[in-house]
């Protein structure tokens, strides 16, 4: 195996490594945007419910004028 050849392969297998460690990375970075649109909906979620089940008059317009 000649020196091009050699250098030829250990490129290759080098690409292949970068490749795959960047496939790792963006399917971790896909499933943190997952979870993080997740825990989005379940705040909204949340919210409403605080909202729909607060006592009446909590929440309403104060009048601060003097």
């Amino acid at each position: 195996m000649g020196p091009s050849l050699a250098a030829a392969a250990a490129a290759s297998s080098q690409a292949q490594v970068q490749m795959a460690v960047a496939g790792k990375i963006a399917k971790m970075n896909a499933g943190a945007e997952r979870s993080v649109a997740q825990l989005l909906e379940a705040s909204a979620e949340n919210m409403k419910a605080v909202v729909n089940n607060t006592a009446p008059g909590v929440g309403g317009v104060v009048d601060i004028s003097v």
